[in-house]
């Protein structure tokens, strides 16, 4: 069967590794340049098509693919009059791989639906490493239709793919599970700081701790950075966590109920992305709790 034409925007470090993972499986890819002028030109070294607008873009795509760092950032591609929405093909399907905000992601559904085509949203879990292996976790939520249509082009580039309810569910998910996430790690990161404070080792701290209910994934994270210096076993940027935390936040809102953990995670990387740390790994947190406990000040350099 012919793979159907795929549109891809966002082509950072997670969209470039899907874009090759797509390129790999033999779908026909066009791109448009966002702000990785070097991995749009790696794509089309290997066959993309590049055009100049989203609106082209979704002229030449069965499914136009989104990955972008904020919901501001998706609603300025997908709407407009050179925007994806403009362009769109009588049953098409578009699809936020991003952490956006679930009130965003209805409102373009409803757009695209104006269109007589359908919106997806599916956030993603693991790396730009799984991705090029076609082994990312995808939260896909929306249409059941247009999601089977899809489905075999997501398990391309997923290993483990979920169909989790209506538009929005997709995205509601990953808010709430980065708000655990982020709490857990941002917990941890004061943890070892404190130690430092109290004059106990790490490591003996760690191993009391992971011997217990309380060892997790994110604990082993952020101990592979305060143990042994190795930052990416968590590759995520203290920027993108902070964005996360605070969109839960909004969630919340939205809902007419006010957070009670969340605060304490916010105002922490908040704290850290103003003071120039944004672009270290959420582990690299250690650092930035050990000069705020101590008293020292704490930013890129």
């Amino acid at each position: 069967m012919t793979k159907p034409a795929i549109g891809f925007i966002g082509l950072g470090l997670m969209g470039s590794a899907m874009c090759s993972r797509l390129l790999d499986c033999g779908y026909p890819l066009t791109v448009i340049a966002n702000r990785s002028r070097e991995n749009v030109d790696r794509a089309v070294s290997r066959g993309a098509v590049e055009v100049d607008t989203a609106r082209a873009l979704a002229e030449r795509s069965d499914v136009v693919m989104l990955c972008m760092d904020t919901s501001q950032s998706v609603e300025a591609r997908m709407m407009g009059d050179d925007g994806v929405i403009s362009g769109l093909r009588e049953g098409a399907v578009a699809i936020d791989f991003g952490t956006s905000l679930p009130d965003s992601t209805r409102m373009l559904g409803e757009h695209v639906a104006a269109k007589d085509a359908n919106y997806l949203d599916a956030p993603l879990g693991r790396t730009p490493s799984h991705a090029l292996e076609g082994k990312l976790n995808i939260m896909c939520a929306g249409d059941t239709g247009a999601y089977e249509k899809v489905k075999p082009v997501l398990e391309d580039v997923g290993e483990n793919v979920f169909h989790l309810g209506a538009l929005g569910s997709g995205h509601t998910i990953k808010l709430i599970n980065n708000f655990f996430g982020m709490t857990t790690a941002t917990a941890m990161c004061e943890a070892f700081a404190m130690a430092d404070l109290a004059g106990v080792e790490r490591k003996k701290l760690f191993d009391v701790m992971a011997a217990g209910p309380l060892h997790s994934g994110m604990m082993d994270f952020v101990a592979a950075y305060a143990l042994e210096g190795k930052p990416d076993a968590l590759a995520f940027a203290i920027k993108n966590a902070n964005k996360d935390v605070g969109y839960y936040g909004e969630m919340v809102r939205s809902a007419g109920a006010q957070s009670i953990m969340s605060p304490a995670p916010a105002n922490a990387l908040k704290m850290a992305t103003d003071a120039g740390c944004g672009d270290q790994m959420v582990s690299q947190m250690v650092d930035f709790f050990c000069a705020q406990m101590s008293g020292r000040t704490q930013g890129n350099g």
